[in-house]
């Protein structure tokens, strides 16, 4: 049985890259605090796709054309999750509806592929389905990975 919150990577840039994706990312969304993920994004030339969960490629749309749209969509998103109340705790639903097992590098270019299969049980009985899968595109700059955009909210299972 897999442990959603072990690095499941053994060399050192898939484990940073696991890091940033996981634990950094989810952590900085509960608390709804961008400046913890902030150093994770490229300042120029970030630009971030929305599939919209369509599988139709003409159906997705830039959803952010920088990470300042980015940031700002994050944070509402980040805040309104705060004002809900779960049955379940929310790291530990978030952590096992989220794989990221597949990280291909190539040189200081790394395409990583994390999906979302499950959900988080609300207090009122109902159920947030967390059902889709992001494409990060990733770039190591002075040493460090970091996020250069991504096409998110693909449908998953695709």
């Amino acid at each position: 049985m897999r442990d959603p919150f072990a690095n499941p990577f053994s060399d050192q840039d898939r484990r940073a890259i696991w890091e940033m994706l996981m634990p950094r990312d989810i952590d900085a969304f509960l608390a709804a605090d961008w400046s913890m993920v902030a150093d994770d994004f490229v300042t120029v030339g970030f630009f971030a796709l929305d599939a919209g969960r369509q599988r139709n490629p003409d159906d997705w749309r830039l959803g952010f054309p920088d990470l300042d749209h980015y940031r700002d969509e994050w944070l509402r998103q980040a805040q309104d999750f705060a004002k809900g109340q779960y049955a379940d705790d929310p790291r530990t639903a978030i952590f096992n509806a989220t794989r990221l097992e597949e990280i291909e590098i190539s040189g200081d270019s790394a395409l990583v592929r994390k999906k979302f299969d499950g959900g988080i049980k609300r207090a009122d009985g109902g159920f947030d389905g967390m059902n889709w899968q992001t494409l990060y595109y990733c770039r190591r700059e002075d040493g460090s990975w970091k996020i250069a955009g991504f096409t998110g909210y693909l449908p998953h299972p695709f």
